[in-house]
């Protein structure tokens, strides 16, 4: 098996070294544009080998797209953060440029790969790579709601003062504040969650989800990468293992919720061929209309992309 994450800011270095520690893939490849860091972290990886015990080799390159041939799944965490003064369509012309021609040159050394997105802005990144790649929809994929759902949840095991592994949560549509957390799905080891939360406190924590992402930003005046790397982790061990495992990610719809032609989060089930089947779950007129509120969301923002005439 190999794996290929390009970029290696803090969100890609993470994503590879959880993957090495999980000890199961051939070969990881860190690639970066800057010279000197995708080495430097891989050989940092590696290094740490003999102390975790594990085998998986990782080596860095330098915009050496040669070296990720024959990759299985291949993780993108390209681009730029949002600066001060930087509108939001500045920065989908800057981040989609360079999602564009990461995709390009990846699908043209590994053609058979299953890719997933973590640049910002997500969804309509996950729709950058769709239309560059021209693979199959279920092989383009964005991370939004596994880490969207381990916010949530993390934040639930606080309050309710119990394991996070034992809390399981989906949430719908875009992520950021338009995101649709459903409280009837979220259970702690099968009990309804409301048994546990009142429900002015379980929407407060609804709310804090939402925000996940700025209020790391906050506090430490970046974006996240510890939990962002290990969500993309996951959904990689889950399809290389062929886990068949339900995850929310950002997919492409055909239909589904009733909408068309959109990456948007939903429930899938996650394997070796990508996302092998979009669930449909049945939404009451509030969650469906707070659904199509979020879609709409997410395509003024591809419309953005659409404008731009990349494709």
């Amino acid at each position: 098996m190999k794996v290929t994450v390009v970029g290696a800011g803090n969100v890609g270095a993470t994503c590879a070294n959880v993957l090495a520690h999980r000890d199961f893939i051939n070969e990881i490849i860190l690639l970066d544009i800057k010279e000197g860091t995708s080495e430097g972290k891989s050989l940092d990886i590696w290094e740490a080998a003999p102390v975790n015990h594990y085998s998986t080799r990782v080596t860095g390159v330098t915009n050496d797209y040669a070296a990720t041939a024959a990759s299985d799944v291949v993780v993108i965490t390209s681009g730029l953060p949002r600066k001060p003064g930087m509108s939001r369509d500045d920065l989908i012309a800057t981040n989609a440029k360079i999602v564009k021609s990461v995709t390009e040159e990846i699908v043209k050394y590994s053609p058979n790969t299953i890719i997933i997105v973590v640049s910002n802005p997500l969804d309509v990144m996950s729709y950058c790579a769709y239309l560059a790649a021209g693979l199959p929809s279920n092989k383009v994929m964005g991370m939004a709601g596994v880490l969207d759902t381990a916010r949530y949840r993390a934040f639930l095991a606080t309050e309710i003062g119990v394991s996070p592994k034992d809390i399981q949560a989906l949430l719908l549509g875009g992520h950021g504040d338009t995101m649709v957390p459903l409280p009837k799905y979220t259970t702690v080891s099968g009990i309804p969650v409301t048994d546990f939360v009142p429900a002015d406190k379980l929407e407060a924590i609804i709310e804090r989800t939402k925000k996940g992402g700025g209020e790391i930003v906050n506090l430490l005046g970046t974006s996240a990468w510890y939990a962002p790397g290990a969500a993309a982790a996951q959904m990689v061990e889950v399809i290389l293992k062929d886990e068949k495992r339900v995850l929310p990610v950002c997919a492409w719809l055909e239909g589904e919720y009733g909408q068309k032609g959109l990456y948007l989060g939903v429930p899938v089930v996650l394997g070796k061929n990508g996302i092998e089947k979009i669930i449909e779950l049945k939404l009451d007129d509030n969650e469906q209309e707070l659904l199509n509120d979020s879609a709409e969301a997410v395509r003024s923002v591809c419309a953005v992309l659409d404008d731009m005439k990349l494709f």
